[in-house]
C-alpha cells in the first residue's frame, strides 16, 4: 500500500523559493576586487539568478549541459549554483588551483561548454583554450569596467551578459535524481574522477547539514564561508545557510588572508566560520601577531585534513572559539562524520571529552558507516580495532561521471573511503591512517604517484617514493624519497628545480632525503609504511 502524501521532489529550487519567500532580507556580503565588499539580500540574488538562467537559456544551455565555473567564494558564483542547476544544467566547479593540464582534462573531460571564471583567470584561459574543443564561450565574473584583456573569441563580462535578460523566468519542475553539480576529486592515482551530485542528494545534505548535532544552523546565525566554492560544494553552505536564513560572508580571493578574515568576522560579526586547518592557523597566529580579537566568533568546523590539537586547544582557551572537528569527501557530497557531543561524552572527565574531541566525529543521519578487516569482515566499534573505512547513503556516490568504472561502491553496495579508522563504542571515528598513498596538504590531495614518476624521470635518479610528513602549517607535505643511480651527483635543489613547470608549485616536495635503497615488499612494491618508519626514525 502506497501512502497518500503529496509527492513534491526534492529540489535545490526549493530552497531558492523558500529562501526568497520567508527570508528576503537576510543577507549575502561578497569580497572582491572592488574596494568595498559587496552586499545584497537573498531576495537580490534570487532575483539575478532568473535572469541568468535567462542568459543560459540564450547562449543555447540545454538540460544536462556543464556550466563550467573557475572562481572563488563570491556572489556571482553563488547566483551560478542556482541558476544552473535549477534551469536543468550542471554547475560544474573547478578547481583554479590545479596543475593547468589537470584543469584541460577536468573541463574537457566534463565538456564544458562555457566556463564562467574570475578575471584573474584570464590568461589561463587563453592558453587552455585551444585544448577545449566543447568550449563555446568565457563569461568573466565582472562588470565591462574590469573586464580583462584576452585572446578569447565571444568573452563577455558576467553583468553585461545578464544585464540583457529580465527576471521573468519559470524554473522548470524537475525529477529529483537530475545532475545538479559536478566536482572533480584527485585525490587518486590516474586521472581525477567526476562526481555527479543530484538535487535529492544535494537537498539532504544540506538538511542534516543544519541539525543541531551537526553544523547547527540557524537564522541568527553569521556564517563566512572559507571553504572554497570549488571544493566540494563548499561544504554545502551555499544551500544550507538559505535553507535556515542565515547571513553568509563570501570571502572571495582573500580566502586565505588572516587579516582580511579578520576583518570580516569583526565588521560582520561573524559567528560561525568553517574551512582547512590551514587557515585557521593562519588565523591563529595572525590574531597572536597584531592582538586583535575576534569575539563574535563562537564556533569554527575545521576539515579536509586533520585538525592538529593545538589549534583546538587554542582557540577555545584564548579566544572562547569552540572547534569542531569533521569528516567527509568530495565522494560524498561531502559531510560524513561531525564531532559534538553526545549526553554521554559530556559526562566523561575533562582527559576523556578532550582525547574525544580530537576525533573527526560521529555519524550524520543519512551517512552509514563501517570499518572492514583485510577479508571484508566488518569489525566491532570498540575504539582499538582499525580497519578499512566504508560508508553509504543518500549521498554518497554510486558512480563516477564518465568513467570506466562502473561504481564507485563495491558489489555489496558499500564505497570504500581508502581511509582506515577506529570507531569507539559512542560512535566516535577516528582516522589513523590511509590506505592510498595520497598526501593531503592543506586540505588539497597531492599525488605521490604522479611526484615518483617525474623524479623517476629525471637522468639521475635509479628509484623513487614520496611520502607524507607532518607539518604544523600544512597538516601534510610530501617528503621525496631518493636512490641516486650510480655515479649521479644530483642534489636536492636540482630535484626540486625539476619539478617546476610540471606540477602546482604547492606540489612541489619542500625536502629530500637520500638513501642507499628503498624497501620493497615481497611483490617488489615500495613498502611505504616501512619507509615512513624509517624516516620518521633517522629524522
Amino acid at each position: 500500500m502506497r501512502g497518500l502524501m503529496m509527492d513534491d521532489p526534492l529540489l535545490i529550487t526549493q530552497i531558492m523559493r523558500f529562501a526568497e519567500r520567508n527570508f528576503p532580507t537576510s543577507e549575502i556580503i561578497s569580497v572582491s576586487a572592488d574596494p568595498e565588499p559587496h552586499r545584497y539580500t537573498y531576495a537580490e540574488a534570487f532575483w539575478r539568478a532568473r535572469r541568468l538562467a535567462n542568459a543560459l537559456a540564450r547562449l543555447g544551455a540545454t538540460p544536462g549541459d556543464r556550466v563550467g565555473t573557475l572562481a572563488w567564494n563570491d556572489h556571482r558564483h553563488f547566483e551560478l549554483y542556482y541558476a544552473s542547476s535549477c534551469s536543468g544544467a550542471v554547475c560544474h566547479t573547478i578547481n583554479p588551483r590545479l596543475f593547468p593540464d589537470q584543469i584541460a582534462y577536468i573541463a574537457d573531460h566534463a565538456g564544458d561548454r562555457w566556463i564562467f571564471a574570475d578575471p584573474m583567470f584570464a590568461p589561463l584561459l587563453d592558453g587552455l583554450a585551444p585544448r577545449l574543443p566543447r568550449l563555446e564561450r568565457v563569461v568573466f565574473l565582472c562588470g565591462p569596467e574590469r573586464m580583462p584583456a584576452s585572446t578569447l573569441p565571444e568573452a563577455i563580462d558576467y553583468e553585461t551578459l545578464i544585464g540583457a535578460e529580465t527576471d521573468d523566468y519559470d524554473w522548470p519542475l524537475l525529477e529529483e535524481t537530475t545532475a545538479s553539480a559536478l566536482c572533480y576529486t584527485s585525490g587518486t592515482t590516474g586521472h581525477p574522477k567526476g562526481v555527479l551530485y543530484h538535487h535529492r542528494s544535494t537537498l539532504l545534505h544540506a538538511y542534516a547539514a543544519c541539525m543541531p548535532d551537526c553544523m547547527n544552523l540557524a537564522n541568527r546565525d553569521t556564517v563566512l564561508a572559507i571553504v572554497p566554492m570549488f571544493h566540494a560544494n563548499a561544504w554545502c553552505l551555499p544551500y544550507a545557510c538559505p535553507m535556515v536564513g542565515a547571513h553568509l560572508v563570501l570571502p572571495g580571493p582573500r580566502m586565505g588572508d588572516p587579516a582580511a578574515l579578520t576583518e570580516l568576522i569583526q565588521d560582520e560579526q561573524v559567528n560561525c566560520s568553517m574551512g582547512v586547518p590551514t587557515v585557521w592557523l593562519g588565523l591563529l597566529q595572525y590574531l597572536q601577531d597584531s592582538g586583535r580579537e575576534i569575539p563574535s566568533l563562537e564556533r569554527i568546523v575545521v576539515g579536509g585534513a586533520a585538525c592538529p590539537p593545538m589549534l583546538i586547544e587554542a582557540f577555545e582557551q584564548r579566544h572562547a572559539v569552540r572547534v569542531h572537528h569533521s569528516w567527509g569527501m568530495t565522494e560524498m557530497s561531502p559531510l560524513g562524520v561531525f564531532n559534538s557531543p553526545t549526553r554521554v561524552s559530556e559526562s566523561l572527565t575533562p582527559p576523556e571529552r578532550e582525547a574525544i574531541g580530537r576525533k573527526q566525529g560521529r555519524g550524520v543521519f543519512g551517512v552509514e558507516m563501517r570499518i572492514v578487516d583485510d577479508d571484508g569482515a566488518e569489525l566491532p566499534w570498540d575504539g582499538e580495532q582499525p580497519g578499512g573505512l566504508q560508508v553509504r547513503g543518500p549521498w554518497v556516490c554510486g558512480s563516477y561521471f564518465h568513467s570506466d568504472d562502473d561504481e564507485a561502491h563495491g558489489a555489496d553496495g558499500w564505497f570504500d573511503t581508502g581511509d582506515v579508522a577506529t570507531i569507539d563504542p559512542l560512535g566516535f571515528m577516528q582516522i589513523t591512517d590511509r590506505s592510498k598513498d595520497v598526501i593531503k596538504s592543506g586540505g588539497e590531495w597531492i599525488s605521490s604517484i604522479e611526484l615518483e614518476n617525474l623524479a623517476m624521470s629525471h637522468p639521475g635518479v635509479a628509484e623513487a617514493a614520496v611520502i607524507a610528513i607532518a607539518d604544523p602549517k600544512w597538516s601534510e607535505r610530501p617528503l621525496l624519497v631518493v636512490v641516486r643511480k650510480p655515479g649521479a651527483a644530483v642534489d636536492a635543489e636540482a630535484l626540486i628545480e625539476w619539478y617546476k613547470g610540471k606540477v602546482a608549485d604547492w606540489w612541489i616536495p619542500d625536502t629530500v632525503r637520500f638513501v642507499d635503497e628503498l624497501p620493497h615488499t615481497a611483490t617488489g612494491k615500495l613498502a611505504k609504511a616501512q619507509l615512513r618508519r624509517q624516516m620518521a626514525e633517522s629524522a
